[in-house]
């Protein structure tokens, strides 16, 4: 009788265990879906900010054209790539400063509704972006405790679960503050 409550124990432990894992597997991956949305949409908006920016500073080119580039290569990573996703996002948000710096130089183009209004939606997107990566990381970080935590770690290992990647920034220089010099 006390083998058989020890099994049945087990087995409900297992059990549980087993399903706090997908739960937490499922979050990360409802997690990454939030920030593969608000990557589209900032992917769907660069064209516009591009050809608005393109009416009042077309010998910009090669600034227009990188920030072309990185938007299709960040659009080609593959989808579960999370490391190759974050560095080419990085390398994406690097032109895009670039791209508004460009516009800073223009008076008529700040001054444009439709560039103010790209820009706008851009700067909320970029929060939205910031936000679905916090929380995605959070995620993460929990399935990750839960797949390397004994005896939860038992479960995880024979049932397949894996560590999940963070959505770090590859570039140091993405996390320095940017320098704003006033004229």
């Amino acid at each position: 009788m006390i083998i058989l409550a020890i099994v049945v124990a087990v087995a409900g432990y297992v059990m549980v265990t087993y399903n706090a894992l997908v739960r937490v597997r499922q979050m990360v991956q409802e997690a990454w879906s939030g920030i593969d949305v608000q990557l589209k949409r900032r992917a769907d908006l660069i064209p516009n900010l591009v050809e608005t920016v393109k009416g009042y500073a077309g010998h910009e080119k090669e600034t227009l054209e990188k920030v072309t580039e990185m938007r299709t290569r960040a659009q080609n990573v593959p989808a579960g790539d999370v490391a190759g996703r974050a560095a080419a996002e990085g390398m994406l948000s690097q032109a895009l400063g670039r791209l508004m710096a460009v516009a800073e130089a223009y008076p008529d183009l700040k001054a444009n509704e439709n560039f103010r209004d790209l820009q706008g939606t851009l700067e909320t997107l970029e929060s939205e972006i910031q936000m679905a990566r916090r929380y995605y990381n959070g995620s993460a970080r929990e399935l990750n405790v839960k797949v390397e935590s004994f005896p939860s770690n038992l479960v995880a290992n024979n049932f397949g679960f894996a560590k999940a990647d963070y959505f770090e920034l590859e570039d140091p220089s993405d996390r320095e503050t940017p320098d704003v010099k006033f004229n």
